[in-house]
């Protein structure tokens, strides 16, 4: 006999239960589909509490064991929910097979899915199917115009988009999927990031068009400025401002008044996240390559930094230390820009440059370039040390030492299937022609 969940144990979308029914997030979508300009993706980060931040990031197999284990400390969890650190439907696969494997073994819970929204449709058949009863859609704006100041870029399949066309594009999508949600029986709530100067204006008609939706709920977030990002400047808007736009959509909607703006790894009741105790544990599972976590074999570092690179290669573009955009040719640590490439229709194009860091600061100088190329899938260079190597693995993006035409190696880069393959066009060492040599681009000969 099929078990038939019982959705009012929700605590996000139930306030009365949140006292008693806690819920857990599972962090297994690392990969993202669109950079928000409120988005920090230095997601791994056991001291900071805010949406896409978790300790770790786990395959499905391991959400599954983990999940076992948390239980057995806090048997409250009535919610297993996926919202990250990237976007779960940038990582369809590891999605519904986590909620497979976890429905399995505790057909009783609940799946709630947090997505953007732009990768959805593909996947609704399968989202009801897999028992996902709640889902949650970021819409930040329901007119484009408005829309296109949320987002650096969006990526669709192959495609990178900008400015008024991403958003055009995300909106027909977010709108697509909370239509066929609806029509599928599944509880919607919509998050929107209140950002002053940006979407203050435009709450109440966004609230509008989402209850002819059928939304079920609106949660109006107040941005949270985070670092490192465009919009770090913003103030947070007060409470006073949020619950006067929050009266203004409940004509429209009911308002969530609870949300907690739960990392990626949260756990337990709203009121009293776990996820700090739990980092170990997550940590622990995290290393392991079996269905179940607590004395198994780990995995080797070189095939967890294998999985950290993969993910880099869901971001568009491509950063490229050279001397003159012709060739890859300068050390990273010798570069003061990069310059910004990316693959379109016709082959390959330099958008942009970007500074380097200033020199000095030691780690924090690799962990900065990082974050300014966050977007990249890979850099390019023709040296590095093994220090800024660590770092930028750390961090997700992909160093390749190579030496040569810049549109070879990204030939290399954007075809390659496995990212060790790469490890190819790394350069013979060689002799320089003197002690001060850093090479000049045109060969020693």
């Amino acid at each position: 006999m099929t078990m038939t969940p019982d959705i009012s144990r929700h605590p996000c979308f139930n306030k009365s239960v949140s006292g008693q029914c806690g819920r857990i997030h599972l962090p297994v979508a690392p990969a993202c589909n669109i950079q928000c300009r409120y988005c920090n993706r230095k997601y791994d980060c056991v001291n900071e509490s805010r949406p896409g931040v978790t300790s770790g990031v786990l395959t499905p197999p391991q959400a599954a064991a983990y999940l076992d284990r948390v239980l057995e400390k806090e048997p409250r969890i009535t919610v297993v929910g996926i919202a990250g650190p990237g976007d779960p439907f940038a990582n369809a696969e590891a999605t519904l097979e986590t909620i497979r494997l976890i429905r399995e073994r505790h057909p009783e819970m609940l799946f709630c899915v947090s997505t953007n929204g732009l990768g959805l449709p593909p996947y609704l058949d399968r989202v009801k199917d897999a028992g996902i009863t709640h889902m949650t859609v970021t819409v930040n704006a329901v007119d484009p115009a408005v829309g296109k100041r949320f987002y650096s870029w969006v990526r669709d399949g192959e495609r990178t988009l900008h400015g008024r066309e991403a958003a055009e594009l995300l909106l027909m999508r977010q709108l697509e999927s909370i239509r066929g949600l609806k029509e599928r029986g599944i509880t919607v709530k919509v998050n929107t990031i209140l950002t002053p100067g940006y979407n203050d204006g435009h709450i109440e008609e966004l609230a509008k068009a989402m209850a002819s939706m059928g939304v079920d709920m609106l949660n109006v977030m107040p941005l949270h400025p985070t670092a490192d990002t465009p919009f770090e400047g913003i103030i947070e808007p007060n409470k006073a401002f949020v619950e006067k736009l929050r009266k203004a959509a409940e004509k429209h909607l009911p308002q969530m008044r609870h949300c907690r703006r739960c990392r990626a790894d949260a756990v337990g009741l709203l009121g009293n996240d776990r996820s700090g105790e739990f980092a170990g544990c997550l940590s622990e599972c995290g290393r392991t390559e079996d269905s179940a976590c607590g004395g198994l074999k780990a995995v080797p570092v070189a095939s967890a930094v294998s999985a950290a690179r993969a993910h880099a290669f869901d971001r568009p573009h491509v950063a490229v230390a050279s001397l003159e955009g012709l060739l890859v040719n300068k050390h990273l640590g010798e570069s003061e820009k990069f310059q910004i490439w990316t693959r379109t229709d016709s082959g390959y194009e330099m958008i942009e440059e970007r500074p380097a860091p200033d020199i000095g600061a030691g780690p924090k100088r690799w962990y900065a370039l990082a974050d300014s190329l966050s977007d990249c899938r890979a850099v390019l260079v023709a040296r590095l040390g093994e220090t800024p190597r660590a770092i930028m693995e750390e961090q997700g993006l992909l160093p390749v030492e190579t030496e040569g035409f810049i549109e070879e190696a990204l030939d290399a880069v954007y075809n390659a299937i496995d990212p060790r393959a790469l490890q190819a066009l790394r350069p013979k060492k060689r002799k320089a022609c003197s002690a001060g040599c850093f090479g000049g681009g045109e060969g020693c000969g």
